[in-house]
């Protein structure tokens, strides 16, 4: 999950959005899965735009 939203929306980020990036993966995996799910709260370092956007879990191809 964490590496298809990289792969996904990187190239279009700023400075700002790779430094939250880098930030994030220093955490569990998951801790930010369970705030990706919306499981457990989002510390207030991490929530914004991108928490935002990753919350939508639309970059992540589930196979039937």
């Amino acid at each position: 999950m964490i590496g298809c939203f990289f792969d996904r929306f990187h190239e279009t980020w700023s400075e700002a959005d790779m430094d939250w990036f880098e930030t994030l993966i220093e955490e569990e995996d998951v801790e930010i899965m369970a705030w990706a799910l919306k499981t457990e709260p989002v510390p207030e370092k991490f929530q914004g735009p991108l928490m935002d956007r990753m919350m939508k879990l639309d970059y992540v191809e589930i196979p039937y």
